[in-house]
């Protein structure tokens, strides 16, 4: 079995992010009442197809050791991530998962999608990520590959919203 390409597996759990490291943090609100429906969109792959990455995971939901490779693009263009599941959760408060970069992956690192409710019960989703360029594209990219992390979280966000809004 492949191995992980980084030391510091389960970081985005607790968010204590490993310095060195590119950090990504947004955080959006989503609907009141929306937990459930957010929670299970995030768990089953729902929000990244929604969001148009093609998802192939060898499990129907998020859950440690099930192997997924997004893809951006289309065709010979496409660009495919390898990565594997390092942690869930899914309770009354926090629905969620992180994953970390399998060999293949553009980058090195962790990245985490999480619906959480706070104690006055508003709803949240957040993406939190540490990476490092690990291809030549990546490297090449520089400030446009930390742009586009920023980005994809956002659309994440705005996507979510959107799938919660529709119920």
């Amino acid at each position: 079995m492949t191995a992980l390409t980084y030391p510091h597996v389960g970081a985005t759990r607790t968010g204590a992010l490993p310095a060195g490291w590119r950090h990504v943090r947004h955080r959006v609100r989503l609907p009141a009442g929306s937990f459930a429906t957010a929670g299970a969109a995030v768990l089953s792959w729902r929000l990244h197809r929604a969001a148009g990455i093609r998802i192939d995971a060898d499990g129907p939901r998020a859950a440690p050791g099930v192997r997924v490779t997004s893809g951006l693009g289309v065709g010979p263009l496409r660009l495919r991530a390898p990565c594997e599941v390092v942690w869930s959760a899914a309770d009354a408060h926090r629905a969620g998962f992180g994953y970390g970069t399998l060999p293949g992956h553009p980058a090195t690192g962790e990245e985490a999608f999480v619906v959480s409710r706070d104690d006055t019960g508003r709803v949240w989703f957040e993406v939190i990520a540490f990476s490092r360029p690990q291809s030549r594209l990546m490297r090449a990219a520089g400030p446009a590959g930390r742009a586009f992390q920023t980005g994809y979280a956002w659309w994440l966000g705005r996507t979510l919203r959107r799938l919660c809004a529709r119920g």
